[in-house]
């Protein structure tokens, strides 16, 4: 078959894709991912498995170019089309099979939810009365951790980064200072002089590797370097549909890599606006960071507590 089969659909999934995020912030890219090839299952015309199974290949492949940050949205179109290979496999008719991934795709929201609460819950655990808490960037199943430690009546406070360029530490401070968590922001620069008041760093994660390293907003691995040499235990918080076939060796493995970092020839007179720019500053650099596994203590997932190495085992039970 010729590579138009996806146009049979008559379906934008990237239009899709970029709609669910935007209309629902609590929303993360794999769970998006997943609902928006649920949603080509409902628009296909394709007339036999063949069909069905290129024109989801494409739609996958679309999605994962729709975006500058692919990493966990690949990890949720990766799972899910091997799950539909599975399903293949298993049920001989068409229709069947068609109607059981539609019902299985959109539970997964469900799930998330529920792999959200699952991980808060035995996160919450590690931290104590009196602690104060470093935390990187706006991640939410760090958000539910911290706001489930609260509800339990443990006393303590957080440093959060501001997390240049997107500076979202910020909406990280106000849901926080929301809760009534006591919360700082700090300087990304700030954090060598800041950990010897830390207890413990907690970051989410964009996607974790196969040797259980992880990839996360930029600035991630330096916040993990401080902490090592500071004897602090880092911790990383994500749900399994992040866990991602990759093997990176270095920074510049990854596939949202970007060699054209900004300099300070770039900018003329540089003030805040102009660094917030987007062309500016956002777009000449790298979006996330790798974080090797030996600076990673601990990782809190819905699969339970595990230590990089564990991490494998578990890609292989997900993807096997």
């Amino acid at each position: 078959m010729s590579t138009g089969i996806a146009l049979k659909v008559d379906f934008n999934v990237k239009k899709y894709f970029h709609d669910l995020m935007s209309n629902d912030s609590d929303i993360s890219m794999p769970v998006a991912a997943i609902l928006s090839l649920v949603e080509v299952i409902k628009h296909s015309k394709a007339s036999t498995m063949s069909e069905f199974m290129q024109m989801l290949e494409e739609a996958s492949l679309s999605l994962k170019t729709s975006t500058r940050n692919s990493i966990s949205l690949s990890a949720g179109c990766d799972l899910y089309m091997r799950f539909v290979t599975r399903t293949i496999h298993d049920l001989s008719d068409f229709e069947a099979c068609k109607n059981h991934l539609i019902a299985r795709g959109k539970l997964f929201k469900e799930k998330a939810t529920d792999c959200r609460k699952s991980i808060a819950s035995l996160g919450c655990q590690f931290i104590k009365d009196d602690e104060t808490i470093l935390i990187h960037s706006f991640s939410r199943v760090v958000m539910l951790l911290l706001l489930k430690a609260a509800s339990q009546n443990k006393r303590f406070r957080v440093y959060v980064t501001e997390s240049r360029p997107l500076c979202k530490g910020l909406e990280a401070a106000k849901v926080l200072r929301e809760a009534g968590i006591p919360t700082t922001i700090i300087l990304d620069t700030a954090v060598g002089y800041i950990m010897e008041k830390v207890d413990a760093v907690f970051v989410g994660a964009e996607g974790v590797v196969e040797n259980g390293g992880v990839i996360n907003q930029i600035g991630t691995y330096q916040l993990a370097i401080v902490a090592k040499a500071a004897n602090k235990p880092f911790y990383v918080v994500a749900e399994s549909f992040k866990f991602v076939r990759l093997f990176p060796l270095n920074q510049y493995d990854l596939p949202t890599i970007t060699l054209n970092t900004l300099s300070f020839d770039d900018i003329d007179q540089p003030n805040d606006t102009e660094y917030l720019e987007e062309t500016a500053y956002v777009a000449k650099n790298p979006c996330v960071d790798y974080t090797p596994p030996e600076y990673v203590t601990l990782l809190f997932t819905d699969l339970g507590v595990l230590t990089p190495s564990g991490v494998s085992d578990e890609l292989i039970k997900l993807h096997y």
